[in-house]
């Protein structure tokens, strides 16, 4: 599949994509910055096509609803290996070892910006954001997985296996001899800090300590409601 849409190619709009292990977000912004278009569906994180396939409709609607052709970047969990230049180290594990950014130039027809949205986020930060300024900034996501980014000088630091400022596959320090080794990771490890501090992490937790099966969102609802366990 490809988008052959007739709309003209605009210089001033930039498509930005999220592709979460959760959600995929779409943003339109015009030469200023400004945002004219922002939407947000959830993720087919288990079917690779049909990843595609929510990324493309995102971009065609937003394309036809604009009447014009945009540029594209996309920031997706994991690294662009240097060897195979597919993804490795995602936790949304139907991307790993697969050409993330051939398939979708093919797939929409243009040249794509790929890159870890880590790194995204921590540069976006240092540039105009709560790092603007400091020398060096470590950007920390915390969501379906755990990610970190290093700016330096205004640079991102990839590191020679692209990894550079990931933190999530760390082992998570216990106090409680009990927790260990700790969960295991989708890496094959166990007790990395991304099963404690994600998303699905908060969420076995709170199963682990006698609560019901809900979403981290629901626990944190119940959080803040005073529910006991949560």
């Amino acid at each position: 599949m490809e988008l052959k849409a007739n709309y003209r190619m605009s210089s001033s709009l930039k498509i930005g994509i999220d592709l979460g292990g959760t959600k995929t977000e779409i943003i339109v912004l015009d030469k200023s910055g400004q945002a004219l278009l922002r939407r947000r569906v959830a993720t087919p994180a288990e079917d690779y096509a049909a990843i595609f396939a929510t990324i493309a409709e995102l971009v065609q609607t937003a394309e036809r609803d604009l009447g014009a052709r945009a540029s594209v970047g996309v920031g997706a969990p994991g690294a662009i290996s240097a060897v195979f230049g597919g993804l490795k180290n995602s936790n949304t594990t139907c991307l790993n070892g697969r050409p993330l950014k051939q398939d979708l130039e093919r797939l929409l027809a243009r040249e794509i910006r790929l890159a870890n949205d880590a790194n995204c986020f921590a540069l976006s930060e240092a540039v105009d954001g709560a790092g603007a300024g400091a020398e060096v900034v470590f950007g920390v996501i915390l969501g379906t997985g755990v990610g970190g980014g290093i700016v330096a000088g205004g640079k991102i630091i990839e590191g020679a296996n692209a990894i550079a400022g990931e933190w999530g596959h760390n082992r998570l320090p216990s106090a409680d001899a009990a927790e260990l080794p700790g969960p295991l990771c989708y890496c094959g490890r166990h007790g990395c800090v991304e099963t404690w501090l994600s998303g699905p992490g908060l969420a076995r937790d709170h199963v682990a300590h006698g609560g019901a099966v809900m979403t981290a969102q629901a626990v944190a609802a119940a959080a803040l409601a005073g529910e006991p366990v949560a």
